[in-house]
């Protein structure tokens, strides 16, 4: 029987793993299913029986259950996979900086850029979580005078973060200054956990 190790991962990915691995069943198989929350369970057993898919058992090991789950032909629907959440998961404000510029005007864009920090630190209202990808990690590892205050963000409890396929992307690997190397894992959970995101770019 396969086991899927879904512990520690944001939602939706415990329930796009099991997806993926009753596809790959034939009728009468069974998988074995690990979650460490009672969160990913509902929404697996959601998903499950949408499905016309047969949960077996839920055993409870520890703060971990066990879902044993069998594989039933010709039921599938197409599905919009949602997520309900932890309430003492909100993690606030999620911030997405997608470019190096705000607008078109790349002048003017970069001093926007710089404001816009700069008035986080002025007025103490930080985000929970930055995420700089695409353009946006020219912010984290080229332009000096932001990375300045990003560093100030940070002391301040702001958690930054650079999108690792990004820094690989534009050659820039080496020369992160400020913040973290994630990858999307960060950028789900901060979508699905937050109360708000913010996108910029």
């Amino acid at each position: 029987m396969k086991e899927i190790n879904a512990k520690g991962l944001p939602c939706p990915q415990p329930v796009i793993k099991t997806k993926e691995a009753l596809e790959n069943l034939k009728e009468g198989e069974k998988i074995k299913v690990i979650v460490d929350n009672e969160t990913a369970l509902k929404n697996i057993q959601k998903f499950v029986n949408s499905q016309g898919h047969k949960i077996l058992s839920i055993e409870k090991l520890n703060s971990d259950f066990l879902i044993i789950i069998e594989k039933v032909e010709g039921k599938e629907k197409e599905i919009t996979i949602s997520c309900e959440l932890e309430p003492e998961k909100d993690e606030g404000l999620f911030v997405v900086i997608a470019t190096d510029t705000m607008g078109k005007d790349e002048g003017l864009g970069k001093i926007l850029m710089k404001a816009y920090f700069e008035t986080m630190l002025a007025h103490n209202l930080f985000p929970k979580k930055i995420f700089f990808m695409n353009r946006g990690v020219f912010l984290t590892t080229q332009e000096e005078e932001i990375i300045s205050i990003l560093k100030e963000l940070e002391k301040r409890g702001v958690e930054i973060f650079s999108c690792g396929t990004c820094l690989k992307y534009y050659q820039l690997e080496d020369k992160l200054k400020v913040g973290h190397r994630a990858g999307t894992d960060v950028y789900l959970e901060g979508i699905f956990y937050s109360k708000k995101t913010v996108w910029i770019g």
